[in-house]
C-alpha cells in the first residue's frame, strides 16, 4: 500500500514537472529574443506616418487598435484552425488558403518571412516535439507552399499544448508588441510612453480577442482595408527603416 502511494506521488510530481517545462516552452514563443524577424516589420505604420495618416499620439494609438482588429479578423481564424488540428494536411491547406487571401505583396512577403523563420527556429529549438521537424522537412521541397506566419504559429502552439484562447491571445500580444516597438524606433513615442501605451491598449486588445476568437479560416475578413492599401505602398517609400 505504501509502495503504491509512493509511486503515485512520484507520478504526480513527474506530471507537474512536465507541465512546468511545457510552460517554459510556451512562454519562449512570446520572447522577443526568438529571432523570427518580427521587429523588421512595422505593420504598415512606417507608410502611414509618411502618408500623414499618423501624425500625433492619438493617431498612433488609433492606428495600433485598427491593426489589432484587422489582425484578429483576418489572421486569428488561421491561427485557430491550425492549432485545432495541428497536423501536416491541415497546415498545408491553411497555408495555401491564406496565400490566396492576402491582397498585397508587402504583407504577404512579411508573413512568409516571419513564418519561415518561426518554423525553422521552432523545429530546431523544440526538439522534444519531433513532428515539428518532420512536418517542416516534408514540406520544404514543395513549390506551392509559402510558409505563412499565422498557420505556422497555430501549428506550433497546438503541438506545444497551448489552449485555444491562450494561443490566440499570444498572437495578438506578439502583434501589439511588434507594432509598439516599431513606433518607438520611428521616434513616435519614447520607451516609457510606449510601455504605458501598450498596457493601456491591452484592455482593448482583450475586447478584440473576445470579438474575433474561435472562428474558422473560412470566416476570415478585412475590417480595415485602408491599412492594407497603405501597407501595400511601403515599397514606394523613398526611404525605409522597415521591410513592411
Amino acid at each position: 500500500m505504501e509502495k503504491l502511494l509512493g509511486e503515485g506521488a512520484i507520478s504526480e510530481r513527474d506530471a507537474s514537472r512536465s507541465f512546468s517545462c511545457t510552460q517554459w516552452s510556451q512562454w519562449q514563443i512570446l520572447d522577443s529574443i526568438l529571432p523570427t524577424g518580427g521587429f523588421a516589420h512595422s505593420f504598415g505604420l512606417e507608410a502611414a506616418v509618411q502618408t500623414r495618416l499618423v501624425s500625433s499620439p492619438t493617431d498612433l494609438e488609433a492606428h495600433i487598435i485598427h491593426v489589432l482588429d484587422n489582425t484578429a479578423s483576418l489572421l486569428l481564424p488561421f491561427v485557430y484552425s491550425s492549432l485545432k488540428s495541428p497536423d501536416i494536411e491541415t497546415w498545408q491547406r491553411l497555408d495555401l488558403l491564406l496565400d490566396a487571401t492576402l491582397t498585397n505583396q508587402v504583407s504577404s512577403k512579411a508573413s512568409i518571412s516571419q513564418g519561415s523563420a518561426l518554423f525553422r527556429i521552432a523545429a530546431s529549438v523544440f526538439t522534444e516535439i519531433p513532428s515539428l521537424k518532420m512536418i517542416r522537412d516534408a514540406s520544404l521541397g514543395s513549390k506551392e507552399l509559402r510558409f505563412h506566419h499565422a498557420p505556422i504559429f497555430g501549428l506550433v502552439c497546438g503541438l506545444l499544448g497551448m489552449d485555444s484562447e491562450t494561443s490566440q491571445r499570444a498572437y495578438l500580444f506578439v502583434t501589439l508588441r511588434d507594432v509598439v516597438s516599431a513606433a518607438t524606433r520611428l521616434n513616435l513615442v519614447g520607451p516609457m510612453g510606449a510601455s504605458v501605451m501598450q498596457h493601456r491598449i491591452a484592455a482593448v486588445a482583450e475586447t478584440v480577442l473576445e470579438k474575433w476568437k474561435d472562428r474558422d479560416a473560412g470566416e476570415a475578413c478585412q475590417t480595415s482595408p485602408l491599412l492594407d492599401v497603405v501597407q501595400g505602398c511601403h515599397g514606394y517609400l523613398f526611404s525605409r527603416l522597415f521591410c513592411s
